[in-house]
């Protein structure tokens, strides 16, 4: 199993929740109001006057053979407006109760 991370500018909820969907993806754990800031390219996401944006972030755990599928769709959707941000980070999953 892999856990996977996505973090999102609040503009992409809607998208993430449809690739949720479509991929049939039940469980996950949602936050908002995520602050940072992209590592190479990214502006702040500070919910401030002068930095308004503001991130999520989901936490999903799935079956090894949907990740690879996660992470493109997450690529596809960084493709259509880069400025907006989104990033995904797999972890395998040892052991769950």
């Amino acid at each position: 199993m892999k856990a996977i991370m996505i973090i999102f500018n609040q503009a992409h909820t809607e998208r993430v929740e449809y690739l949720l969907d479509r991929l049939e993806i039940r469980g996950y754990t949602l936050w908002e109001n995520v602050q940072g800031r992209g590592s190479i390219t990214g502006v702040p996401h500070l919910s401030t006057h002068t930095w308004p944006e503001i991130n999520k972030s989901l936490l999903t755990v799935v079956d090894d053979d949907i990740a690879d599928t996660v992470l493109e769709k997450v690529k596809r959707i960084d493709a259509i407006s880069e400025e907006v941000g989104i990033r995904a980070f797999v972890w395998d999953i040892l052991k769950t109760v």
